[in-house]
């Protein structure tokens, strides 16, 4: 065993702590730095992340013939507050037998994984670094930001605790804290999912739920809306900047009632709205944010049993003025439409129920958008964001897809499908899409349910018809076949995810847009080689996933391949697996991964 060495910079830095820890015998890391670093919060408290470097990993990593690249991982400690886990009564861990490693039952720390992802390092697919947050536990790690650039903070949410953590990534592997906000700084929201850095550094965050205090909430422009309380409607916008601090809170729900038939609220609220932003993107140069309403997430995080209406999950897509950074006002709520298979089945699964994500285009001369929804296992399109009124068509059915992912689908793959991550490639050509898959049993006690992954869509003709794209699904024909149109989506990849495995599949992925040059550093690109994924949503929605996190090769054809290399480095198994008795940060055992970033150190990009 190589002695411990120090191996990051600034560890006399103002407000970092330092020291090498060596864990109880027997433990997969031996040798193991801490650096710790804390911030004051709002209410006065200490808030830290501590570091936990495997400093034999983080050596070579280092010591790789080429500059490291590494993946944060936000995850989670699964302990028995992840009430609907199948297997939670087979955790580790008793809470009434001590000597049965009862940390593994109880709340630990929540974390950074920061993994090695550089091609040919001999610690490829190894933990470097677990960086723990504290003192909040249970926070439910969710959402960052959608990708990273060279001096961006990582901005990223917890689910529960309704938190948002600000972290400096530039020194990596290690971590600093650089601020955090608390509930008490966002009373009109609550539940954040996810972020959008600005060119400025700062970012913007959607905040589900609603504000923390039933009953009327002032917003930063002095607006007022009524809301039914934490996790509830309406939701907002938040403002952040690069410190935590809170810059701006702006309502997503409008000054005129929504359509109630659509905009269930419980309880039931006297300007009834489906303001429960989830997804959001943005083009700076457009002056325009976009953001989807997934639904009212109370009974997914506080007392998680099936929704009692369809109606809780929304069919809503807004955009956002944003000509004013402080000022971002809602322009448009758009309906997405029903498609050719709505007629006669559950609501719960028509085409536009449950609108989750959303991504924009990304090149000067293209305005469009497009958007997913969850239940309704399709994908949607608008060719102009910046108009008032957005025209929203449904532009691909996932059971076009799915029948690749799972044959036995046949076709009717898409209801239900639980489709999440949705990002295009930086040169608006193509659209990447995980899928967790069906549930056994959704649409009736004969459902197999349908094994998900990560498919790549063609987008080239219909981005580049701009106002005259003319692909809409709109007859059954289409529904497995595909657009009828010339400009429609074609599949020009798949890659199942757990093979033959109902709802296994990923739900959240990131690409990786970084690429080493010649000269030796890496540099942004537009032609990403590889994306990952992760395969767990919400534990407490039954909807779990096997914690593990793949890399996928993006092929010049543009079909997608798992990578074989990126395994598992207790098990060996392809794809690395949260599930393990052992971290840098002690024996906590399961964590459930949610979101992930390509990241380099700053001094390795130009």
């Amino acid at each position: 065993m190589r002695a411990p060495k120090k191996i990051l910079l600034g560890l006399l830095a103002l407000g970092v702590v330092a020291g090498v820890t060596t864990l109880p015998g027997g433990d997969a890391y031996a040798d193991v730095e801490t650096v710790k670093s804390a911030v004051k919060g709002a209410d006065g408290k200490d808030y830290w992340v501590e570091n936990n470097i495997d400093t034999d990993a983080a050596e070579d990593s280092r010591g790789a013939s080429t500059r490291p690249e590494y993946m944060v991982v936000w995850a989670g400690d699964e302990n028995v507050a992840d009430t609907v886990v199948p297997d939670v009564k087979n955790l580790p861990g008793s809470l009434t037998n001590p000597t049965d490693k009862v940390r593994n039952a109880l709340p630990g720390p929540d974390f950074m994984a920061v993994v090695d992802v550089t091609k040919g390092s001999p610690s490829y697919g190894k933990v470097v670094n677990t960086a723990t947050v504290g003192p909040l536990v249970e926070n439910e790690p969710h959402h960052m930001q959608y990708s990273w650039r060279k001096g961006d903070k990582i901005y990223a949410g917890g689910l529960y605790s309704a938190a948002t953590y600000v972290f400096d990534v530039s020194a990596l592997p290690e971590l600093k804290l650089s601020g955090i906000s608390l509930p008490s700084q966002t009373l009109c929201g609550s539940v954040p999912d996810a972020y959008w850095v600005l060119n400025d550094g700062t970012a913007y965050g959607t905040y589900m739920g609603g504000p923390v205090v039933p009953g009327p909430c002032t917003y930063s422009n002095g607006e007022v809306r009524t809301g039914n309380g934490f996790a509830g409607t309406p939701g907002e916008v938040v403002r952040f900047g690069p410190d935590g601090q809170k810059l701006v809170e702006a309502p997503a729900a409008t000054t005129t009632p929504e359509d109630p038939t659509q905009c269930l609220n419980m309880p039931a609220l006297g300007q009834p709205s489906c303001a429960n932003p989830h997804g959001i993107q943005v083009r700076e140069d457009l002056n325009t944010m976009v953001t989807s309403d997934y639904a009212e997430p109370r009974t997914i995080i506080l007392d998680p049993v099936k929704a009692p209406s369809p109606y809780l999950r929304r069919p809503t897509v807004r955009t956002w003025d944003i000509s004013d950074l402080n000022h971002p006002r809602v322009k448009s709520v758009s309906y997405l439409p029903t498609g050719p298979r709505s007629d006669g089945q559950d609501p719960l699964h028509n085409e536009n129920r449950a609108a989750m994500e959303t991504t924009v285009t990304n090149l000067p001369g293209h305005k469009g958008a497009f958007a997913q929804t969850m239940q309704g296992g399709a994908l949607f399109y608008t060719p102009d964001i910046t108009v008032p009124e957005p025209e929203w068509k449904e532009i691909y059915d996932l059971s076009a897809a799915v029948k690749e992912l799972d044959p036995k689908a046949g076709d009717n793959g898409g209801p239900s499908s639980n489709g999440g991550w949705l990002q295009t490639s930086p040169d608006d050509k193509t659209l990447y899409h995980a899928v967790i898959g069906r549930k056994p049993g959704a649409l009736g006690k004969d459902d197999p349910g349908t094994a998900g992954g990560v498919i790549a869509l063609d987008i080239e003709k219909l981005v580049e018809a701009g106002d005259e794209a003319t692909c809409s699904i709109d007859t059954t024909d289409e529904i497995a076949g595909g657009g009828a149109e010339s400009d429609c989506p074609t599949l020009k990849g798949h890659q199942v995810i757990n093979p033959g495995k109902a709802a296994a599949g990923p739900h959240w992925g990131a690409l990786d847009n970084l690429e080493l040059g010649d000269d030796g550093f890496y540099h942004e690109t537009d032609q990403p080689k590889r994306l990952a994924t992760a395969n767990y949503f919400v534990a407490r929605t039954g909807t779990d996933g096997d914690h593990r996190v793949c890399i996928v090769d993006i092929e010049k054809d543009g079909e997608l391949k798992l990578d074989e290399d990126f395994r598992d480095e207790n098990t060996g198994d392809t794809c690395i697996s949260f599930n393990r008795e052992s971290w840098p940060h002690g024996s906590f055992g399961n964590a459930k991964p949610h979101s992930m970033l390509f990241v380099a150190n700053d001094a390795d990009i130009k």
